[in-house]
């Protein structure tokens, strides 16, 4: 049996996926959304929208001159040029904002609404990985 090797554009939508895992594993009465809202306020979040996650990730790929250190393989240019596009995306949509909800009718502001959205893609495009490539054992939302 050979290890299916998962897209590093992936990696931060797994990274979303197992924190929105863990919110909802310490509040099983919550919904996705509910679980998804936390999110929108945690540290790993602040990191991730920041641009800090994948600041550190590039510096360690670049210390280690872009060799995978679990597959030992070089990863290719196209890949981290994708990778400083995901991190641009990131710190566009993901833009922080002191209240997420309209005070008035509590809905989500647009803003909010335009991070919430991006994290359940994200989430969708792992799940949808997941079941492309036979590894149900990692679907615990079921989003997709």
């Amino acid at each position: 049996m050979y290890k299916i090797e998962k897209p590093y554009i992936l990696s931060v939508a797994e990274i979303i996926y197992q924190e929105i895992v863990k919110i909802k594993k310490q509040n099983p009465e919550y919904s996705n959304n509910q679980a998804i809202e936390d999110f929108i306020g945690s540290e790993k979040y602040k990191e991730i929208s920041s641009g800090r996650f994948h600041d550190n990730w590039l510096k360690e790929l670049k210390e280690n001159n872009f060799i995978d250190k679990k597959t030992e393989k070089k990863i290719p240019d196209e890949t981290i040029k994708l990778l400083e596009v995901q991190k641009e995306i990131m710190i566009k949509q993901l833009i922080k904002f002191p209240n997420l909800y309209d005070a008035k009718n509590q809905t989500l502001l647009k803003i909010s609404q335009r991070a919430f959205d991006l994290i359940w893609r994200m989430c969708e495009s792992y799940e949808l990985w997941c079941k492309e490539t036979n590894q149900k054992d990692l679907l615990k939302l079921n989003i997709s």
